[in-house]
């Protein structure tokens, strides 16, 4: 799922105030159940045309995973679809003869899910859980998968990265979305007050919106490139690419940040590519 909201869209802005602080993992989660329960109609209203009912796209820029082939040949491989959302890559990867379960944290947008099934005829299992504590047994799937969905919204995403090794397979992929990291030094305006730098690239505090009591109603996290290939290091994966989709010609259409203007001079989105190495035979030569 390309969970993308423009900041400060659902909660007018006289009742809320954005700030850059620390947070738990607990007020991440709550922030995130809350904020995707409460916008999922909206989200799917204005994104699900472009997303589509059965179809896996990985970011704004369009890219769709029928061409790009990220995650392979799937069929008869057990996928787990982890931020899925209204699950329509779920959808698209059940027709491509996959074996998928689609995750989310938030009920209201598998609500949007269910509804996408009735649409489309094409079912999926569906799990409410969080990506730092998976509810599935170890070494269980081919293929975990994430189109900007949990790794931006928990606090510790190096404990997520351990999460997704632990339940694939050896030998299985793991590949992810998420907003590109530089684009946190500008703000995220789709024109041209988005294209000076602001921020500091290294400031690594999240993103909070909060109500008036000081609540965070919506936290995003930012890590640079360096820290996710760390991260992926650390839970033991293999980094085989890192994608940056350039800005296709003839795509005109904005969401939220991402727009023609921006995404022509760079990056919006980065996908990681990662292998859970197979361990080595026992009886292995040593050198």
């Amino acid at each position: 799922m390309i969970e993308i909201p423009s900041p400060g869209t659902v909660v007018p802005e006289t009742e809320t105030s954005v700030i850059r602080r620390p947070v738990t993992d607990d007020e991440s989660r709550r922030a995130s159940r809350s904020w995707w329960d409460l916008d999922a109609v909206d989200y799917q209203a204005e994104h699900g045309a472009f997303l589509g009912d059965v179809d896996f796209v990985w970011c704004p820029e369009g890219l769709r995973e029928a061409d790009a082939h990220l995650l392979g040949d799937v069929r008869g491989k057990r996928v787990l679809e982890l931020g899925a959302g209204a699950a329509s890559g779920a959808r698209w990867l059940e027709g491509q003869g996959a074996d998928v379960v689609a995750m989310d944290l938030s009920v209201g947008m598998l609500r949007q899910a269910r509804a996408g099934e009735e649409r489309s005829g094409v079912r999926v299992p569906l799990v409410q859980a969080d990506a730092l504590a998976l509810p599935f047994a170890d070494s269980v799937f081919d293929v975990v998968c994430t189109a900007f969905g949990a790794i931006p919204f928990v606090s510790d995403s190096g404990a997520a990265m351990l999460e997704v090794a632990r339940v694939l397979r050896p030998g299985g992929a793991w590949v992810f979305s998420i907003t590109h990291p530089m684009r946190w030094i500008f703000w995220d305006e789709p024109d041209e007050s988005g294209l000076i730098a602001k921020n500091s690239y290294f400031d690594r505090r999240p993103y909070v919106e909060v109500d008036e009591q000081g609540s965070p109603t919506y936290v995003e996290q930012h890590r640079t490139l360096g820290d996710r290939v760390r991260e992926l290091v650390a839970a033991g994966f293999v980094l085989r690419d890192l994608i940056e989709p350039e800005w296709p010609a003839g795509h005109e259409q904005i969401w939220g940040q991402w727009s023609p203007l921006r995404g022509r001079l760079f990056p919006g989105t980065a996908i990681f590519v990662a292998d859970l190495p197979s361990p080595p035979p026992t009886n292995a030569p040593r050198h």
